[in-house]
């Protein structure tokens, strides 16, 4: 399992680098709270508070990194982000769901989707 968690670890620090170099303002990583844990949190260029979900794999034997993100996780994530933002005390206008996905096959660079709104 360690391996595991070193790898979503090392997915969501080249997550991050990839949202910041993209212009996006990173405000919380690995919030947490005793429901669970969200991995990013940023604020885009318009102001949008954007929580993002990554998902780290090193194939594709179980798809794409992002099909990970089932149903049942949007509807956790969302809660999460409901605490965090009464947490913070807002104003809070515009929010968007957002996944980055990484996939990290040995020998070749590592390859990053932003999907934007996708929940």
């Amino acid at each position: 399992m360690g391996d595991n968690l070193a790898l979503g670890a090392h997915g969501e620090e080249l997550a991050a680098r990839y949202l910041r170099d993209a212009g996006m303002e990173i405000v919380a990583r690995n919030w947490r709270c005793r429901y669970g844990e969200l991995d990013l949190i940023g604020r885009d260029r318009a102001g949008v508070t954007v929580f993002i979900e990554v998902k780290t794999r090193r194939g594709l034997a179980y798809g794409p990194p992002a099909e990970a993100v089932t149903f049942l996780k949007q509807q956790r994530i969302r809660r999460l982000a409901l605490l965090w933002l009464h947490e913070q005390g807002g104003p809070w206008s515009r929010v968007r769901f957002d996944v980055v996905s990484v996939l990290m096959r040995p020998g070749t660079a590592p390859v990053i989707d932003h999907l934007e709104a996708v929940f």
